[in-house]
């Protein structure tokens, strides 16, 4: 832990702070602290800025609600800048945006990004907005039990190929796995939020280990 002291504030006595969401790993905001709102930010355990157009304090979500609560706060290799771990109770837009970065200014051709929640965001349009020929609609207008089906179908093809050893189609069938699993989570209105506050809710190594113990 390094002392609040060796952080370094600019002339104007700020540092940026960069939000990120602590379960997916995205960016959620710039924002700025002085040394008040930082101290109020670490006592209180929740984002609290310097507004550099009103020049006043904002804790963040006592107008929306939408409050930030801090798993942890890093300063850069030259204490000039922190990075901020947070769980978000709602958007971290003024916008309603998730994440204030959505404005795409350039991508690459040749590279793409991907991430769990884009997958899932394309697997709720085929839900809300459903797509002639798309496989994904066809299990949504087939409802819940064609779903669940193909959920202990894909189960056991990767049982299976797990059995044989096969690691390459092994990756392949846990893949259809999650896919059929994700389809399943947008029908039942399951977010990857809901999964993953229960799984850091919890010590799944532990809670195993302390579970075979008992039954030895």
């Amino acid at each position: 832990m390094i002392d609040i002291e060796k952080l370094k504030f600019d002339e104007k006595g700020l540092i940026p702070a960069i939000v990120v969401d602590a379960y997916s790993g995205e960016v959620l905001t710039l924002a700025y602290m002085n040394r008040e709102s930082l101290q109020i930010s670490m006592e209180r355990g929740l984002t609290c800025f310097y507004s550099r157009s009103r020049q006043e304090l904002w804790l963040k979500g006592e107008t929306s609600g939408n409050y930030q609560h801090i798993v942890s706060i890093t300063a850069d290799c030259d204490c000039d800048a922190l990075r901020v771990y947070v769980k978000k109770d709602g958007p971290a837009c003024h916008t309603g945006a998730e994440s204030c970065f959505f404005n795409e200014l350039w991508a690459s051709e040749e590279l793409s990004r991907f991430t769990m929640d884009d997958l899932m965001e394309l697997i709720r349009g085929r839900k809300t907005d459903p797509q002639e020929g798309s496989y994904t609609t066809y299990l949504f207008s087939k409802g819940l039990d064609k779903i669940l089906k193909k959920v202990g179908e894909e189960s056991t093809e990767v049982i299976v190929e797990a059995k044989n050893q096969d690691k390459a189609e092994t990756v392949y069938e846990i893949s259809d796995l999650v896919y059929h699993i994700m389809v399943l989570m947008i029908e039942m209105g399951i977010s990857l939020e809901d999964i993953r506050a229960e799984l850091a809710g919890r010590h799944v190594i532990d809670h195993k280990v302390k579970q075979e113990k008992m039954t030895q």
